[in-house]
C-alpha cells in the first residue's frame, strides 16, 4: 500500500488499497465509512479523482452516479432495517463542504438516537462523535458489513 488510504479515498478505492471499499459501481465506489456512530453509514465515492461537484460530470455519468446513490441507499436500507427493528430511513446527501471530491453520505437513521438530535440533520450531533474510538469502524461491525454487497478484491 502507498501510503494511507484517508489522504486520498478515491485513488486507493482505484489501486484496490482502500480497505472500506464494499463494492465497485457504475459510477464509483460503495464505501462503509471508517466512523460508525450510526450503524450502516455508508458513501458512494465518485471514481474520477478530480471531480468535486456532481455537475462536474458529463449528463450521462451524472445520472449514474444518481443511481448508484440510490442503489446504494436501497441496500443500506435492507440491511438496517434487519439488523436493527429501531431503524428508521435513509438520508441521502450530496454536500461537499469539507473533502474536496464528490461523494454522497448514506445515512441510517434510527429511533435510539437522541432527542435533540433524532429528527435532525446528522452534522448536528457533537464533534466527539466523529472522532470517538468508540465508534471507529473495526470488527463490532462486522456483521453489518458483510450484510452488505461486497466486491472482489
Amino acid at each position: 500500500m502507498t501510503g494511507d488510504w484517508r489522504m486520498d479515498r478515491i485513488g486507493s478505492a482505484l489501486r484496490g488499497e482502500n480497505p472500506t471499499v464494499l463494492r465497485r459501481l457504475t459510477s464509483g465506489f460503495a464505501a462503509i465509512v471508517d466512523v460508525q456512530f450510526l450503524p450502516g453509514y455508508s458513501v458512494l465515492l465518485v471514481d474520477v479523482p478530480d471531480v468535486q461537484r456532481l455537475s462536474d460530470l458529463p449528463r450521462a455519468k451524472r445520472l449514474s452516479f444518481l443511481s448508484d446513490m440510490d442503489q446504494l441507499g436501497e441496500a443500506v436500507e435492507r440491511v438496517c432495517r434487519r439488523l436493527d427493528p429501531a431503524f428508521r430511513r435513509i438520508n441521502l446527501e450530496i454536500l461537499g463542504n469539507s473533502d474536496p471530491f464528490l461523494h454522497a453520505h448514506i445515512w441510517p437513521r434510527y429511533a435510539w438516537e437522541p432527542g435533540d438530535v433524532v429528527g435532525r440533520p446528522v452534522w448536528l450531533y457533537p464533534r466527539e462523535r466523529w472522532s470517538d474510538e468508540r465508534f471507529r469502524l473495526g470488527p463490532r461491525h462486522d456483521r453489518s458489513t458483510e450484510a452488505l454487497p461486497r466486491r472482489s478484491c
